[in-house]
């Protein structure tokens, strides 16, 4: 019999290409979300249950039905300009939310838990290749949100045996190649799909914030990683706990970082298109530059970002703006 993986934010941009791989892989998935900013039509590959994190009774009304094996835990605010203006809603959604999962999984006695953190949980370390055992000082609330809510997998740990993976990564990119699902947020706020609305004539044009950091370019510089290499990991991730091995940390980038001029170059290259863009102030929040290895991923889990080159990256996701699309 399949086992089940409970999917926080599955009608998410990524959570929604977690589900298809963990389809694909055996497993089935069950979609948990509010669809505030996911979308119903992209949950195509297992049973969906709308609900909020915030809703305890509806999350233990999950558990006992579907008694997952596992949970995968996409579903967070991820805006860093909000973060900055609005932490309330940071720490109340992201981290009250995921207490009320942790509560519900412990109670059913579903002790694997991958978490999706990020590298903004380091802050602003500029030169530097991150690793897991790097200095976390995250300069907004959506970076110390995650951070605290890994403190909060290591306390029940301690105390109820939840074992955990928790992955930090910053910018995630590209789209599923087949074309089944694929990035598309409401407001959009990700650079290389706000960048192809404006090639495509969606709007007036991208604005690049700020182009006076002290960087090869001035603009601030960014790992990327394919959104289908960082589920990879997560399944691996997953096998990992179900294995029997120990709670880690990993980190999953590159190792390379573009800045958003060299971004919105290969865009041009790789869609024949010129990018229509303005330089504006800089954005409350935003780190000079992150860059993450992913040494220990590759060495424990065997993960590869083998499709995380740019100009690969943006071909699967201009292909997804031409031809996929969810209804509003």
């Amino acid at each position: 019999m399949a086992q089940h993986v409970l999917v926080t934010g599955g009608a998410g941009y990524i959570g929604s290409h977690a589900c298809k791989v963990l389809a694909r892989e055996g497993f089935v998935p069950i979609t948990f979300d509010n669809l505030i900013t996911g979308w119903k039509d992209a949950v195509k590959f297992g049973p969906f249950e709308q609900g909020d994190l915030l809703d305890q009774s509806r999350l233990n009304e999950v558990f006992a039905t579907y008694e997952p094996v596992a949970v995968m835990h996409f579903a967070a605010l991820s805006q860093v300009g909000e973060a900055t203006k609005e932490p309330a809603l940071y720490w109340r959604n992201n981290v009250l939310g995921t207490l009320n999962l942790i509560e519900a999984a412990v109670t059913s006695g579903c002790l694997n838990f991958v978490f999706s953190s990020t590298c903004a949980t380091y802050g602003d370390q500029d030169g530097v290749t991150l690793d897991e055992n790097s200095a976390q000082h995250p300069e907004n609330a959506y970076g110390a949100s995650k951070r605290a809510i890994e403190d909060m997998l290591k306390d029940f740990e301690s105390s109820h045996g939840l074992r955990h993976v928790v992955f930090r990564y910053f910018n995630v990119a590209g789209a599923d190649p087949d074309g089944e699902v694929g990035e598309h947020h409401r407001p959009e706020t990700h650079l290389i799909p706000v960048m192809l609305d404006a090639i495509d004539g969606k709007r007036d044009g991208l604005t690049v914030f700020g182009d006076d950091y002290e960087t090869r370019d001035g603009t601030c510089i960014r790992d990327y990683v394919h959104v289908m290499d960082l589920i990879d990991a997560h399944v691996a991730g997953l096998r990992w706990l179900l294995d029997g091995n120990p709670s880690e940390v990993f980190n999953l980038g590159t190792g390379n970082g573009f800045s958003v001029m060299e971004v919105i170059r290969h865009s041009a290259t790789v869609t024949n298109r010129e990018v229509p863009y303005e330089i504006g102030p800089r954005r409350a929040g935003d780190c000079v530059k992150l860059v993450s290895g992913s040494d220990k991923a590759r060495q424990k889990l065997g993960w590869s970002p083998d499709r995380s080159t740019m100009d690969q990256m943006i071909a699967d996701a201009w292909r997804w703006h031409q031809n996929g699309s969810y209804r509003e």
